[in-house]
């Protein structure tokens, strides 16, 4: 995963623009209203889901698995933003707790155990009354179904990305043992469910 990543950002530099994806304009808005102070973006990539919640008084620290994206990162905007270099299923990077976590179509490029981890770890870095909100793939994607058939819901769709497609049962099953909040469906380059959940104290 870590040589796929690393391979794609030197070929293809700034592969989704530099405009915020929809997720996180809708995810800043919450945030913003909900009094986030301090959040983490795990596959934080080139930061361009960074920016707009650091125009709004966000301090955001990220992980990511490609030096080249860090890189980016930090050309695009300074070196004052805390990337941990490293995969996500290492986590945790730090003892931090934040108010905010914004993952963002990661999840669904993992196995079941390591979805769990990522969950179960991101869930254990939430301060008392943060919201934790992960944007995944649906079933209503197009490439549902296609490529090489992994496991249930699960396809590698191209070499090294293996991708696996929710339904609201499997969102159900992964994330009401951690007190979800919200369900919306966004529609960008995929159909997307936004996921909010909330750690009460």
């Amino acid at each position: 995963m870590a040589e796929f990543w690393e391979s794609n950002f030197v070929e293809k530099q700034e592969m989704w623009g530099s405009e915020p994806s929809k997720s996180a304009v809708l995810t800043k808005d919450f945030f913003v209203k909900t009094s986030v102070k301090n959040m983490l973006i795990p596959g934080i990539g080139y930061g361009r889901n960074a920016q707009i919640f650091r125009d709004n008084g966000i301090t955001v620290t990220g992980i990511e698995i490609s030096k080249t994206a860090i890189e980016m990162a930090t050309k695009h905007y300074g070196t004052d933003m805390v990337i941990h270099h490293g995969s996500v299923t290492d986590m945790p990077f730090d003892n931090c707790k934040y108010d905010g976590i914004f993952c963002y179509a990661l999840i669904h490029l993992l196995d079941n155990n390591e979805r769990k981890k990522l969950i179960q770890d991101c869930y254990n870095q939430l301060s008392d009354n943060g919201y934790m909100v992960f944007t995944v793939i649906t079933k209503d994607a197009q490439t549902y179904g296609k490529g090489k058939f992994i496991s249930k819901d699960r396809y590698e769709i191209f070499e090294g990305v293996k991708m696996f497609f929710y339904d609201l049962e499997s969102v159900h099953a992964e994330f009401d043992n951690f007190e979800l909040q919200e369900i919306t469906t966004v529609n960008e380059n995929f159909p997307f469910y936004n996921i909010i959940c909330k750690k009460t104290k």
